[in-house]
């Protein structure tokens, strides 16, 4: 499958279905996670993964390439790693008696790069991983080398240990397309996963996409993603959700200092929240059996999509208020006027 092949939005949903249901049976009481996982992937973004240890984030990023078909890679980010070890170095080789550099690429070449625990990785390494995936290339001594495409990066951190770590600036969150929370499973799904994970045969991902021709497919499918129709209402919608997060805004300013934007926030979501938003949207349309974005696509995204875009204010982190819980408190009102 080497040209662009027209691909039809009920092949979509059935292929994504299919992969939806694989994941499934290997990663036990996360489907909301899996459904959000397939979402950044196929509105072509990257994902940020927030969990205690233990909820399976390795688990589902290694299963992800293989229901995919894609190549797969892992980093463990700690304080030593350098940036060449993320990309590749030059290396002096000899052939026949001449030496001369060599590129050795580095693990980011491949189609699923797993950074784990990326807060642990210092900023000039961060710095390194995330310019890759915002331009899908690295630059080694002044030679350019783009990466495999599809490029999808998962970056998972721990949430409850901060010590030895560098929290990802405000503009670096903002490359990644959601940020997705993992939580506990329940205790139905608890007994399942042990039986599952303690058996003699442990269950391993099937691939659903065919092979070969995979890339091509997921390249293909994402070109129809962007092609999901978008009425004017709905895309004012979006734009009156991501400025309702604004404390500068107009509607945040009018009833002056105490408005909830002013009190809980000290910096609203980026443009790149709506663009977020929207194309999540789209494949949740996508997903629906629907080539139309709805305001239901939209509000099933918000959290993900705008919850690690806000800067909170020192009020809200005194009071232990969560960026999800202000989102809520700011978006309501505009949910409610939609007519």
């Amino acid at each position: 499958m080497s040209a662009a092949l027209p691909l039809s939005p009920d092949e979509f949903r059935r292929t994504v279905e299919a992969l939806r249901k694989e994941l499934s049976r290997i990663i036990v009481g996360q489907a909301e996670v899996v459904e959000r996982l397939l979402v950044v992937f196929f509105a072509g973004g990257h994902v940020l993964l927030e969990g205690v240890p233990g909820l399976g984030k390795t688990l589902l990023a290694k299963s992800f390439a293989q229901a995919l078909g894609l190549s797969f890679k892992r980093v463990q980010c700690t304080p030593d790693l350098m940036p060449a070890d993320v990309l590749g170095t030059q290396l002096v080789v000899d052939r026949n008696g001449h030496k001369a550099f060599e590129f050795s690429r580095g693990p980011v070449f491949t189609n699923v790069l797993l950074a784990d625990e990326i807060n642990r990785a210092t900023p000039k390494t961060q710095s390194a991983l995330l310019e890759a995936m915002e331009e899908h290339q690295v630059t080694i001594a002044g030679a350019t080398h783009p990466l495999e495409e599809p490029f999808f990066v998962m970056a998972t951190q721990n949430p409850i240990e901060m010590e030895g770590t560098y929290p990802l600036p405000e503009a670096q969150l903002d490359r990644f397309l959601f940020k997705v929370l993992v939580g506990y499973p329940s205790g139905q799904d608890l007994s399942r996963i042990i039986r599952q994970t303690t058996a003699a045969d442990v269950a391993v991902a099937r691939t659903v996409l065919p092979q070969p021709g995979a890339a091509a497919w997921i390249l293909n499918a994402r070109r129809l993603v962007r092609e999901v129709l978008v009425a004017e209402p709905v895309e004012a919608y979006v734009v009156r959700l991501v400025t309702a997060t604004r404390p500068e805004a107009d509607g945040a300013a009018a009833g002056g200092s105490q408005t909830p934007a002013r009190r809980w926030l000290r910096y609203g979501a980026s443009p790149r929240g709506a663009q977020a938003l929207l194309l999540g949207a789209k494949v949740m349309a996508l997903l629906q059996g629907r080539v139309n974005v709805s305001y239901e696509d939209v509000d099933r995204l918000i959290t993900p999509a705008l919850s690690h875009r806000v800067v909170l204010s020192f009020e809200a982190e005194a009071e232990r208020r969560t960026s999800s819980e202000i989102l809520t408190e700011l978006t309501d009102p505009v949910r409610r006027s939609r007519t």
